[in-house]
Formats: C-alpha cells, structure tokens, sequence
C-alpha cells in the first residue's frame, strides 16, 4: 500500500523516551497500538478510514522500528509500556482518547484503561483478551500449546538469530503461515514488516515484552481486575492460531459494557485480513451511545 504524502512522520517525548508515529486527519484523538511482530503499518487500513473524522495517531510501541529501544529488561515492563501511553496523550494535547488496540498492544490498552479509566473515552480490541482471561488461559492445556512461543522467546539469543535468519523470513512467515487470507499480505507488506524488525536493537526489544511477561503476569495476580464501565468492542478474528476463541467468553465479568464481533475464516492478523469488515464494526461501536 502507498503510504499517502499527507500522513505525517513524527516522534514524541514520553515517559524519558522518544516514540514515533504517524499521523493523519484532525479531531478527536484515536491513537492505535500495534502488536508482535508489527508496527505502526499495520494499523494502514484503518488509518485511511477514521483519518475522515479524527485525528488518527498510529505509535511505533517503545523498542519497535524508529521508536527508541532502551537496554534492560525491566525497561519493557507493563507499568513502563502503560506510562508511555498516558505521556503520548497528554502530550499531544489531549486529556482522553479513542483506543484502538491488537495484540500486545491490546494488553497495555487493557492496563491502561484500569490505570487511567478518564483517559479512555472508548476502548477497541483486536484479539487479546482481558488479562484476567489470558491468565487463566494459561492454566489449561489448549491454551498453554498455542503460546509454546512465549517460553521459546525466553531463551538468550536464540529467537533473536532464528528470527533474523534468511533475511528475517520468520518476520514474514508470522504473517503468511497464519493468515487464512493469504493475498492480505503483498511483498512490499512483508517487506516493510521484516524492515522494522531489522532496525538496529529492535529485535531484542521487541522480544523482551516476552520475557517480561511472566513477572507482569504474577503482579497482575496480585492486582483486583475490577468491572470497568469504559465502553468496549472486542473483534476476533475466530482462526487464531495463538489466542483461542474462548478465552473471550464472559469477558462482561470485567467490562460492563462490552460487546464482542467474531469474524469467521480469519486469524490473528484481523485488521489486516478483513479491514473492511473491522472498519465497519468499529464505526457501527463509535456511532453508539
């Protein structure tokens, strides 16, 4: 997709880092989160759409392609990725936002929204679960297979040369081997995918979201997820290979006022997949009162 000249490349101070981002359109502020192993592209589609009636802000997340990639492990910690995000609103001078999330960036939107609830007047998530569903996922057999990834990711340096090797080929095989809709991805896609993961100390960053994900889990137990009454859509692409399609059963134990669209015959890649689809049900959500 050609990126159009009116989208405009920017980088913002927040939480003693620097992100970039790209925005378009003017209004009311939706800023979008991207997830593993993505960046700000991947939110291309939507873009183009919501540009007409906000102002869209689409973050490369802290580690991910130009944004800034700090050493340490605990630099990637959740409490950091969430006071990123509150930083990023404020500073481009808004006191709430529309949050469109997918993936990783579903779970910092979902912490977000119980650590800044005034700064979400509307929350979008694209298969991730309530982090109180992914935990207890987690404890039973089906899910813990899917997410054999996350304990490979755990390992030194091992992910980081099978991910780079051949030309970042794994990069892309994450999007084609699970797409259903394969023709979603054009080479230059991939191409610009496997790109941003071969910015320099990107790889690295970006794995360390996994390795933090144990401990943010064991703190997240430690923490009540009570009900929040943030007006939310959930849309789930049904052939996700990584996340199953039951982990968003009774997600309205946490969210009262919660809504959920399946979308049938497609995986994790749901806003790239079928954004028409998603489009249309995030317009239909925003449109409601």
């Amino acid at each position: 997709m050609k990126i159009p000249d009116h989208w405009k490349h920017n980088f913002i101070p927040t939480n003693k880092i620097n992100l970039h981002y790209v925005t378009c359109g003017q209004g009311k502020l939706m800023l979008m989160l991207h997830g593993f192993p993505e960046f700000w592209y991947s939110w291309r589609h939507q873009m183009a759409e919501f540009a007409q009636d906000y102002r869209v802000v689409a973050l490369d997340l802290r580690g991910y392609n130009h944004s800034d990639k700090p050493e340490g492990l605990e630099a990637y910690a959740m409490e950091e990725l969430v006071k990123d995000i509150a930083g990023v609103i404020t500073g481009l001078g808004y006191q709430d936002c529309i949050l469109v999330s997918h993936d990783w960036g579903g779970a910092i939107a979902w912490n977000f929204a119980y650590t800044y609830p005034t700064m979400v007047e509307k929350l979008v998530v694209l298969n991730l679960p309530h982090p109180a569903k992914f935990l207890a996922g987690l404890r039973t057999f089906p899910q813990l297979f899917r997410s054999w990834y996350i304990f490979f990711f755990q390992l030194p340096l091992i992910p980081e040369i099978v991910l780079q090797r051949n030309n970042y080929q794994a990069i892309a095989s994450a999007f084609t081997d699970m797409a259903i809709d394969k023709s979603a991805f054009t080479s230059e896609d991939l191409n610009a995918f496997k790109q941003a993961a071969a910015q320099p100390g990107a790889l690295t960053a970006m794995l360390n979201y996994y390795r933090c994900i144990f401990r943010d889990l064991f703190s997240s137990t430690q923490r009540s997820w009570n009900v929040i009454d943030i007006p939310t859509l959930m849309i789930w692409g049904e052939k996700d290979s990584a996340l199953g399609k039951e982990l968003t059963y009774n997600t309205d134990e946490y969210v009262s006022n919660w809504q959920i669209k399946y979308i049938p015959n497609c995986s994790h890649w749901v806003q790239q997949e079928q954004p028409k689809l998603v489009n249309n049900y995030i317009r239909e959500f925003l449109r409601s009162k």
